[in-house]
């Protein structure tokens, strides 16, 4: 467990951010997701905190959407990612090939509010200007 804190710790250096304490907690004890989830049956994957730095300069992601953080997806093209213009930093839903903030969808207000809505909720599609 202490190798996966000094990852996160090398990784809150290397992004400037104090990841969310629930974000820690699941990084130290569970490392990562990758699957199906129950019943909603959506894909969801949290990336292991080893590929956080990788994930995040892949496309010029962070410089299309400044005070990003990618922790995962859909298995496809939409990233999950902490917003953090925002304090506390919401979980929102981005398209790889998006040009800017726009196009976010949010999610959840924290990985544990996601995480217990997830099963029955799977991931939200509302169109960020709708409604």
């Amino acid at each position: 467990m202490s190798s996966n804190n000094d990852e996160i710790t090398r990784a809150e250096r290397h992004f400037g951010v104090r990841l969310p304490q629930d974000y820690r907690h699941f990084l130290a004890t569970q490392g990562s997701m990758s699957r199906f989830v129950p019943p909603a049956d959506d894909f969801l994957m949290i990336n292991d905190v080893a590929e956080l730095i990788d994930v995040n300069e892949a496309g010029e992601f962070r410089q299309r959407f400044p005070g990003s953080l990618v922790i995962g997806g859909d298995g496809s093209r939409e990233m999950l990612t902490y917003d953090f213009r925002q304090e506390p930093p919401p979980l929102v839903l981005i398209d790889g090939s998006a040009q800017d903030w726009s196009s976010a969808i949010h999610q959840a207000p924290s990985l544990s509010a996601l995480l217990e809505q997830f099963p029955e909720s799977g991931w939200k599609w509302d169109s960020p200007q709708s409604s």
